[in-house]
């Protein structure tokens, strides 16, 4: 039997190891059972390496998927990467949720947290949803969000595969529901994405405000509207972050954590830093 403890103020657990065992360990059918109702499981005590974290992804995955910002670690460990290179803030959003490749789990492991600051920051987008106004549920039910996104040949060529071609991307981006795209002459590839900001989770198919709508909105590189291309106002996103600020959960770091977080319930972010020795990596997957 696992034991574990409430992490906050949602549903989120930390699991203990009291028994000096490996996380690798860990009994698969238990541990998956509480991420189905938990959403975001922190792992404390185990000493988690990345390598580690790697291998105890693997015993719940079906793939991996590599994002294309993240600089890779280990060549052995391709999937594993650094999480967002800078020292900044990181607004709430879901990973890849501007794009119909939205992994289903985030894997964080922590092998130096900041000496001050630095923690990571999640969001339940059920209890976002639940406390928003009727008239931005209604909003959100009634118009879905446009992303639009441009990515160089470079950064399709790392997503899809070194050896990646135009045909590959025909391939990849034909059907999809939501998608238009075009080829431009550098060979980079234009996209626009149309979603509702508003999910079903992947366990227990809840409504959640789960999306990356802030954080596009924020984004110097990326511009987001309502799918008739209709801005979207800034007292809607001045709304939803007055609930979010109530909602803010937080990992305090310590070397050798692991956390798993539902992509498709939570949001997460991250508190500014300036420790150049901190080093969280992290992993993108999808579950079996």
């Amino acid at each position: 039997m696992l034991e574990t403890d409430t992490l906050s103020i949602s549903s989120a657990k930390i699991i203990h190891n009291n028994t000096s065992q490996s996380i690798l360990q860990l009994p698969v059918q238990e541990t998956l059972d509480y991420f189905k109702s938990s959403g975001v499981l922190l792992f404390r005590g185990f000493s988690v390496s990345y390598e580690q974290m790697k291998a105890f992804a693997e015993k719940f995955s079906s793939r991996f998927v590599l994002d294309k910002d993240r600089p890779i670690v280990d060549p052995h460990n391709k999937y594993v990467t650094l999480v967002d290179p800078g020292m900044h803030y990181v607004s709430p959003h879901c990973e890849n949720a501007n794009s119909p490749f939205r992994p289903d789990v985030i894997w964080f492991c922590c092998g130096v947290p900041a000496f001050q600051g630095g923690e990571t920051l999640y969001w339940d987008g059920v209890q976002v949803w639940q406390e928003l106004d009727e008239e931005l549920r209604q909003l959100f039910i009634a118009k879905k969000i446009k992303f639009f996104q441009k990515f160089p040949a470079a950064d399709w060529k790392r997503f899809l595969g070194v050896g990646a071609t135009l045909v590959d991307v025909k391939r990849t981006l034909n059907g999809i529901p939501g998608l238009t795209y075009k080829i431009n002459q550098d060979q980079s590839i234009s996209i626009e994405y149309v979603c509702s900001a508003v999910v079903k989770t992947k366990y227990g198919h809840q409504d959640a405000f789960a999306n990356s709508l802030i954080a596009e909105y924020k984004n110097p590189r990326g511009v987001v509207t309502f799918d008739d291309a209709s801005p979207i106002p800034s007292t809607v996103i001045n709304q939803i972050h007055q609930v979010m600020n109530k909602l803010t959960e937080v990992i305090p770091w310590q070397a050798g954590d692991l956390v798993m977080i539902d992509n498709s319930r939570f949001l997460h972010g991250r508190r500014s830093f300036t420790d150049t020795k901190r080093r969280i990596y992290s992993l993108l997957s999808y579950m079996k």
